[in-house]
């Protein structure tokens, strides 16, 4: 069924199913790893953990992954929150059915099932299981589907990294909570990558799913290199349009996860990539994927956002790992002639915020080091690298070295930061970036979510010699004020309608806007 004001016959019911997913018959059987079948008895008194609610195809639907301890024929129950009484759901409550799989990395079953036709601005509830045996309920609220929002984008809490769980999961937890106590409307959850330290560890899931705002605001799922490993990341969370054929995999898919997936959300398109897979023509494959998903649907979006866990330029660590080398031939003029705005990524646990990058070189010369507001030109990207969320591990950054790579040389304008990016940071405390979307501007923010206090593994055990800005000279500054903050301007080429796109007009137009240029082309390297 729907959850809409329209009347509809009993039974009907909406699915959407991503591209390549595997779905078992509930109650019937469940597809195992080698392409063996078991039978799924309907049985009473199955439990259900690690709930979560995943990012829906637009605004008005959302997923729920669980798991369950037996393969029963089990449900999402939603109603509005107001219908619930002492809670007591109503008697004729919406139901979406799950599928359910048998779990091949510990036994039990993944559920997952898509909620939709949910209308804005209204509070819901809701559970899951079967009659008799509901988990608790859990609530979240839906917005107006169209204008401004702000978003949350969250990098690597890679839970058990420090060699202690509890604490990087005090540490994730605390993030959330202070994230959204100070962004309460918030309205989408992204992830950077790496939401464990090792893929099919539970214990390890189970801290990162602990806290109950999971359950209240969409999570969009990324895959990083520490949860491509196992089947666990694919279990935990079921995402929208999803293409987990092999290009876009990196691996057996009967012990590996992966995929690229898509969803628009209040005139943004998000295209989440799978960056494990890059070698053997995989990145051509992506820059195919992200090409047809733009050329499909870019005409509802005004913003295109990419996501995914490998940064290109990486500030510390990782800045000149082989792969990454890789990447930054293959992807920038792609992402330039698409018109991508923002890129957002993970992997090296530091914060970067670039120049305005086009063709993989920056575009204006003149634009000085940690400019508070940009203008993209046509082609125009902005790369951001998110920090650790939890704590469980930070990379300090490095000195650019041309010696092993040529190509990711200094900045003319600050020598010690690599040529791409405008702001390069480490602190050794806990961050999120937020940002928000508006008509006419994008604002990215990298907000303090800890102090050098307690929750901070890395540094509660000694695996950070020191902490605070400027290599430990300075006091640690407090929760919530700003590491970076840039106002973006997007570029509108009125002459070929299209909302950013490159000089040839291969954007995303038609966005009905009413944007002008914020600078000539003249300006912008060609």
């Amino acid at each position: 069924m729907k959850l809409e004001n329209r009347a509809q016959g009993p039974g009907v019911v909406r699915r959407r199913l991503a591209l390549g997913a595997t779905a078992a018959v509930m109650g019937v059987s469940a597809v195992l790893g080698g392409g063996l079948t078991a039978a799924v008895h309907a049985t009473a008194g199955a439990t259900t953990t690690g709930i979560i609610l995943g990012v829906g195809a637009d605004e008005s639907q959302r997923v729920v992954s669980w798991y369950s301890s037996a393969g029963t024929a089990q449900v999402v129950q939603v109603a509005p929150t107001k219908q619930v009484r002492h809670g007591e759901f109503p008697k004729h409550t919406t139901t979406f059915p799950a599928t359910v799989t048998a779990n091949v990395v510990n036994g039990g079953y993944n559920a997952h099932a898509t909620i939709d036709g949910l209308k804005k601005n209204t509070a819901y509830s809701y559970r899951v299981g079967t009659e008799g045996n509901w988990s608790p309920a859990y609530s979240f609220k839906t917005r107006d589907f169209k204008g401004d929002f702000d978003f949350l984008f969250f990098g690597d809490p890679q839970i058990g990294s420090s060699g202690d769980t509890a604490k990087d999961g005090a540490g994730w937890a605390d993030t959330v909570n202070v994230a959204l106590a100070a962004n309460p409307r918030s309205e989408l959850l992204v992830s950077g990558g790496d939401q464990v330290e090792s893929a099919n560890t539970e214990t390890q899931w189970d801290a990162f799913l602990a806290p109950d705002k999971l359950r209240q605001y969409p999570w969009a799922a990324t895959i990083g290199n520490h949860d491509v490993g196992g089947k666990a990341y694919e279990q935990h969370f079921w995402t929208p349009n999803t293409d987990r054929s092999a290009p876009y995999y990196n691996g057996d898919a009967a012990t590996r996860s992966g995929g690229d997936y898509w969803y628009v959300y209040k005139g943004v398109l998000f295209i989440d990539l799978n960056s494990n897979a890059y070698a053997t023509g995989s990145d051509a494959a992506h820059i195919s994927y992200v090409s047809k998903v733009v050329k499909e649907h870019g005409g509802e979006a005004k913003y295109t956002v990419l996501v995914y866990h490998h940064s290109i330029y990486s500030p510390a660590s990782h800045a000149n790992d082989a792969d990454n080398q890789l990447r930054r031939q293959d992807f920038p003029t792609a992402f330039s002639n698409l018109g991508v705005d923002l890129v957002l990524q993970g992997h090296d646990h530091s914060y970067s915020r670039s120049y305005v990058i086009k063709n993989g070189q920056k575009a204006n010369k003149a634009e000085q080091p940690g400019a508070a507001e940009v203008a993209q030109g046509p082609g125009g990207v902005i790369y951001v690298t998110a920090n650790s969320a939890s704590g469980s591990k930070y990379y300090d950054l490095t000195a650019p070295n041309t010696a092993k790579d040529p190509n990711y040389g200094p900045d003319p304008l600050n020598p010690k930061s690599h040529w791409a990016n405008s702001v390069e940071n480490q602190e050794h405390v806990r961050t999120y970036v937020k940002v928000q979307v508006r008509g006419d501007r994008l604002v990215v923010e990298n907000l303090r979510s800890g102090t050098c206090a307690a929750p901070n593994a890395a540094v509660e055990l000694g695996q950070e010699s020191w902490c605070g800005p400027n290599s430990g000279a300075g006091p640690a500054q407090p929760v919530g004020s700003a590491v970076d903050k840039v106002v973006i301007r997007p570029y509108s080429d009125d002459h070929h309608g299209n909302g950013h796109g490159d000089d040839h007009g291969n954007g995303h137009g038609g966005k009905g806007e009413d944007t002008k240029p914020v600078a000539t082309e003249a300006a912008w390297l060609k």
